[in-house]
């Protein structure tokens, strides 16, 4: 026989008014408790993302900054700091291909300046830049360009650069070996790199020499200088690009 079945007491029981004081207390504690589980998760994801990319022992400086005195809206005297950054520029390299500031975007670069005829401190620092490339690659990093300004434009044909790019076995996709105007060239060498504190006009009897080598950044400020001729500043250098990766990987969270 099927069961009588008492509706009305059923729908006593399903419907049973929920205490007033009880309902107060569980959304007393329910904000609060999602607060906490909120800061807890924001919390663990920043912890999470400092254990995979944490701050580097040291991050680098920037060079070139100029502190300018000026005025406030209130007309009181300040200084502010100008953050110096690499200029536009064109040239052409060995392959015959242009060499811009959309080549460097958004990567790690070494600039410096020579020119293929130079017997002195030149073949040392090409040797010293084709090893720095030979140990990026062994750590299988191929992101960073390098940039070798001839400051001989009249000689330093691009038949001239490429064999010497050849000789010191350039991958030219990451090694541009690059020519172009001498006025140019001189003025990012004392302007955009400030690579030499000698005063010149890029004229016929002006010449820049420098050993010095460039370290500049994804957002084309400076960041060190070394001595291409010496091997300890170019191990230097070397451990300066893993801390800027680093810098990088911190500062994006990737």
């Amino acid at each position: 026989m099927k069961p009588e079945a008492y509706p009305a007491f059923e729908s006593k029981l399903n419907h049973q008014p929920m205490d007033a004081s009880s309902s107060q207390t569980k959304n007393k504690w329910l904000i609060p408790t999602g607060i906490v589980l909120i800061v807890a998760g924001l919390l663990a994801i920043g912890a999470y993302q400092a254990y995979r990319n944490p701050k580097p022992a040291r991050i680098l400086d920037t060079y070139g900054n100029q502190e300018v005195d000026t005025v406030d809206a209130n007309g009181k005297a300040t200084t502010m700091s100008l953050i110096h950054h690499v200029p536009d520029f064109s040239f052409i390299d060995q392959d015959g291909n242009m060499v811009t500031q959309k080549t460097t975007e958004g990567k790690t670069y070494v600039a410096d300046f020579f020119f293929t005829t130079c017997e002195s401190i030149c073949p040392v620092m090409s040797k010293e830049m084709m090893k720095l490339a030979a140990r990026l690659k062994e750590n299988k990093d191929s992101s960073v360009i390098f940039v070798s300004h001839t400051v001989d434009p009249e000689t330093d044909s691009l038949r001239q650069l490429k064999d010497y790019a050849i000789a010191h076995k350039a991958d030219s996709r990451q090694w541009h070996f690059v020519t172009g105007n001498k006025k140019e060239l001189y003025d990012m060498a004392r302007e955009g790199y400030f690579v030499t504190a000698t005063k010149g006009d890029g004229g016929p009897d002006d010449f820049v020499h420098t050993q010095n080598f460039v370290l500049v950044d994804k957002y084309r400020q400076i960041r060190g200088y070394y001595d291409g001729t010496d091997s300890t500043e170019m191990d230097k250098l070397y451990k300066d690009i893993l801390l800027l990766n680093q810098e990088y990987a911190w500062k994006d969270g990737k």
